[in-house]
């Protein structure tokens, strides 16, 4: 593809990668095949081959971005289903981070979207800030017939995700060492997050375990926080450097001091970003090495304890489950194996969801920001899960979690409650309530139909 930028815009250091990749793009249009959002809508602009040519004329352009072309761009799920298609590797999820932060900076949303958006961007990644806004918001459910309609029907996919309660804050992780169980064979810093933090705590308590039992010294750097991913998607590109600038320096002390031989994320999207923070504070002279070097280290969970050693427990759990591929450990970090082989060493009868490459429709802030696409997303991989006749999901991603626990009939938990669960920990908080049936062996008639087997 060629390009027509003038040299002056050449000069800008954004802009010139952004027309570096861009001229990579040939159109043959494979990335069309697995792009969720053309699948459903059918349009060119809804997929990665027409909005790589609204992002080459918008850049290009001066002028404020068209609402169309924000459109087009909103709907764009970041999934990177595209990549893994595309016959010449467009580098396209640089190029579309490019192109919202040129989005934030030079067009002026209506101002309804203007507040949701801030309110999002300051309040899930702020533990303390995100459980105060919950609790605002289930208080709010009651008023929001009162209202601005626009306003209501903004803030309405948030309510209603909202949970009725939350675990005490009491759960949280701490931060400091945790000391490995038996001889240390690793000493790893686990980034305790956000939202998953104050959403389902449990996934950091039973990460922590596990890691122990696999003969990891874990670390929780009290300064570190907020990955920058959520900012960084919704092309808030200041912000997301700076959250990514400190955790850099919290977890290159750790480093420095007493040695850190992986970073370990536990939430997928999380990971994808940190592990690109090499990229993301590249242009940063001050931060440039010191980011690559976390980059670098930066594991999933599952990574880490295989790497570790985990070892299979004794007494295996024995029921049929779904995994669901998050599309930032499937497509962005390419983990997949990892997660699949432990669960299938814990006991899991690990079932395979058709059309694995499709997006839940979480996709960090999608679901707040793009309800009605997120919704059709969600019933779709619900249908696909259900036909597995699995008795569980698992997945590695807490977004993908939330989304999923709102369509899919099956309970869902994250591939480390259920690890844990099987090395004798709690069983998953969203196994409360239900009576869990283990599979049959392998060739054994199963009782109950598709969707059904094990819940009871």
């Amino acid at each position: 593809m060629d390009t027509h930028f003038s040299a002056a815009q050449l000069a800008r250091p954004g802009i010139a990668e952004a027309s570096a990749i861009l001229k990579t793009c040939q159109h043959y249009g494979f990335c069309t095949a697995g792009c969720p959002t053309y699948q459903l809508l059918g349009d060119e602009n809804d997929g990665p081959r027409g909005r790589i040519d609204l992002i080459k004329a918008m850049l290009e352009s001066e002028a404020a971005p068209a609402p169309k072309t924000v459109l087009h761009l909103d709907r764009c799920l970041s999934c990177m289903s595209c990549m893994t298609t595309c016959a010449v590797q467009v580098d396209y999820m640089h190029l579309i981070d490019r192109a919202r932060a040129h989005i934030e900076a030079r067009f002026r949303r209506p101002v309804v979207e203007r507040l949701l958006r801030a309110l999002i961007a300051r309040t899930i990644p702020d533990p303390r800030a995100f459980r105060a806004g919950l609790a605002a918001a289930r208080r709010l459910r009651g008023l929001a017939r009162w209202l601005p309609r626009r306003l209501a029907k903004a803030m309405q996919p948030l309510l209603d995700m909202t949970p009725d309660s939350l675990p005490p804050a009491a759960g949280d992780v701490r931060p400091g060492t945790h000391p490995a169980l038996g001889e240390r064979k690793l000493r790893v810093a686990l980034l305790a997050g956000c939202a998953q933090r104050v959403l389902a705590p449990e996934i950091n308590a039973a990460s922590l375990r596990l890691l122990a039992r696999a003969g990891c010294e874990v670390v929780v750097a009290a300064k570190a926080g907020c990955c920058g991913s959520l900012s960084l998607h919704m092309g808030r590109e200041r912000e997301a450097q700076a959250f990514a600038r400190r955790n850099v320096d919290a977890w290159i002390e750790e480093l420095e001091t007493r040695g850190l031989d992986a970073i370990v994320v536990n939430a997928s999207g999380c990971g994808s970003t940190v592990k690109d923070y090499g990229h993301l504070l590249g242009r940063d002279p001050a931060y440039r090495d010191q980011a690559a070097r976390v980059a670098a280290l930066a594991r999933d969970l599952s990574e880490c304890l295989v790497s570790a050693g985990l070892a299979p427990p004794a007494q295996p759990r024995r029921y049929a489950l779904a995994y669901h591929d998050a599309c930032s450990m499937r497509n962005v970090q390419k983990v997949t194996e990892a997660p699949r082989r432990l669960l299938r060493e814990a006991g899991y009868l690990v079932r395979e969801v058709p059309e694995a490459h499709f997006c839940c429709g979480s996709a960090g802030t999608y679901n707040l920001l793009q309800p009605e696409l997120a919704a059709a997303l969600g019933r779709r991989k619900a249908g696909h899960i259900a036909s597995t006749g699995a008795a569980m999901v698992a997945a590695g991603n807490i977004g993908c979690l939330v989304q999923l626990r709102q369509y899919a009939r099956l309970p869902a938990a994250h591939t480390a409650e259920l690890l844990d669960w099987a090395h004798g920990g709690p069983a998953p908080a969203a196994f409360a309530g239900r009576v869990l049936e283990e599979a049959p062996p392998e060739g054994a008639p199963q009782a109950g139909a598709p969707g059904e087997l094990g819940i009871w």
